[in-house]
């Protein structure tokens, strides 16, 4: 998998008295305070209504919420194999592991809204937003690109005819442009003070929203998928013809409107753009019924499986990641009610109900026809994982930021406060492929290798020893996270 972005927040009046107070720095980012918080004045005295509040507080569900995301994210990749059940869906239908790319692509949406509430100077921060998507795309590249090839391998660099050019930061990325250039260039001035005025104020990005879905699914339906060619190591070649071994496989489609793995408009698009050498080459799908025997799982092909089970698919593709995009719209507006809407109750309530309507939403397109697709990103599927980032910040606040109970949730919120860096160093895997360097003798001795074995040795169980090793991972990266939030080191681009 998330990526996560911190997104610098402005000084902007968040919450009442009562939230931990932070400190700013001279660019303008809101760091948290690095003194204790004084304890919290009783639950029943929390006041739903809005109170003076200093312009340097921060959002502490949000950083929770973005610690949680990066903590999901980590389970997921680590321990899906053992579980399949946490896997991602191999095409239809969604699994926990299917929330974590939404929850990034929402919570960066927030922190838009945070960020740029006070950009007087438009081109400056286009330039800080261009160059803020650069260095984040190269950063994905670099990361997912296949140069570095893993825990496990002891080699890296990546051959630039098979670079891959998607992938999750880069799909940060474009959501991150998409959604920070309108909101400096489509929302007005107008001061908001009512319901209709907030719906004034945002119509046009709102607007811009619908008829980017609108294309998506257009696109999804409409566009004529012809018959395609993809090349495959042959499973019984003799190496005599010159090809090393490569041969042509032709996948049969020439329809329209198909969501299934081999001929959709997504996958077409993408082989038609960026060529089918630079798409991710262990697609989900092959985990299908189709494909696999041990499905949901990997596993051996069946007897007669199609041919497509061995082409690539990019779950990160160029189509897909305009529908993607909304839920970073969707996150966006969650800002803006933070925005303009100081009561806790007020901010509670229109969280809340806008996340059962993304959530019918889903339910009725859905039984329109479109299922729930993270490869496909579809709208059923935005809709559905919008909603649920919703129901999650709102749960989230209302325990964080409104009853401040605080203490269970710290080891998530140092988490979130340098996401970026976990990001980097777990999921990116550069901080075990660099531990395993140092090993006993045989490479395979390394200190991840051995920590996971007598884990699972412990536990007389695989599947429960690498469930054991990875939640001592996700602790591991939360206390470096602390560590670093005393020392006020905080990682962003």
């Amino acid at each position: 998998m998330d990526s996560q972005v911190v997104i610098p927040e402005e000084r902007v009046p968040l919450l009442n008295s009562l939230s931990a107070p932070a400190t700013s720095r001279t660019d303008g980012e809101i760091l948290p305070d690095h003194n204790h918080s004084p304890p919290p004045t009783p639950v029943t005295s929390v006041s739903h209504q809005a109170k003076p509040s200093d312009p340097n507080q921060r959002l502490a569900s949000l950083d929770v919420f973005r610690g949680l995301t990066v903590a999901l994210m980590i389970l997921v990749d680590d321990a899906g194999g053992a579980f399949p059940v946490i896997n991602h869906a191999p095409w239809f239908g969604v699994t926990i592991a299917d929330f974590v790319m939404p929850f990034f692509l929402f919570g960066v949406g927030v922190s838009i809204a945070l960020a740029y509430r006070k950009a007087t100077n438009k081109l400056t921060a286009t330039r800080k937003i261009i160059m803020r998507t650069i260095k984040l795309f190269l950063l994905g590249v670099l990361l997912q690109g296949g140069y570095f090839h893993g825990r496990n391998h002891w080699t890296y660099g990546v051959d630039i005819d098979h670079i891959r050019w998607l992938g999750v930061l880069q799909r940060i990325s474009a959501g991150y442009f998409l959604v920070a250039m309108s909101e400096i260039w489509l929302s007005s001035n107008l001061a908001v003070d009512s319901p209709m005025a907030f719906m004034k104020k945002y119509y046009i990005q709102w607007i811009v929203a619908i008829v980017l879905s609108a294309m998506y699914v257009a696109l999804l339906v409409g566009v004529y998928v012809p018959n395609w060619e993809f090349e495959n190591l042959s499973r019984n070649s003799t190496f005599s013809n010159g090809n090393f071994g490569l041969q042509i496989e032709t996948v049969h489609c020439g329809l329209r409107g198909s969501l299934g793995p081999p001929c959709n408009a997504v996958g077409f698009i993408d082989r038609l753009i960026l060529g089918e050498k630079h798409l991710y080459q262990n697609p989900v799908y092959k985990r299908t019924k189709e494909c696999s025997i041990n499905s949901p799982d990997y596993g051996p092909l069946p007897p007669n499986s199609p041919k497509w089970c061995l082409a690539p698919f990019d779950p990160e593709g160029i189509l897909s990641s305009v529908m993607a995009a909304m839920t970073c719209f969707v996150g966006l507006q969650f800002g803006h009610v933070m925005m303009h809407f100081k009561s806790h109750m007020r901010r509670t309530l229109l969280w809340s109900m806008s996340s059962l309507v993304l959530l019918l939403f889903a339910c009725i397109v859905a039984l329109l026809g479109m299922p729930l697709s993270k490869p496909l990103y579809t709208l059923s599927y935005m809709f559905l994982t919008g909603g649920a980032s919703g129901v999650a910040l709102s749960f989230i606040y209302y325990l964080v930021d409104v009853k401040l109970i605080r203490k269970p949730s710290l080891l998530l919120q140092w988490m979130g406060m340098n996401a970026l860096i976990v990001y980097v160093l777990a999921a990116g895997e550069l901080f075990p492929v660099a531990l395993q360097g140092f090993y006993w003798r045989s490479p395979s001795n390394n200190l991840v290798n051995l920590t996971e074995s007598f884990l699972q040795s412990l536990f007389h169980s695989k599947k429960w020893g690498t469930l054991a090793f990875v939640l001592l991972e996700i602790l591991f990266w939360c206390l470096v996270s602390g560590f670093l939030h005393l020392k006020g080191i905080y990682f962003k681009l």
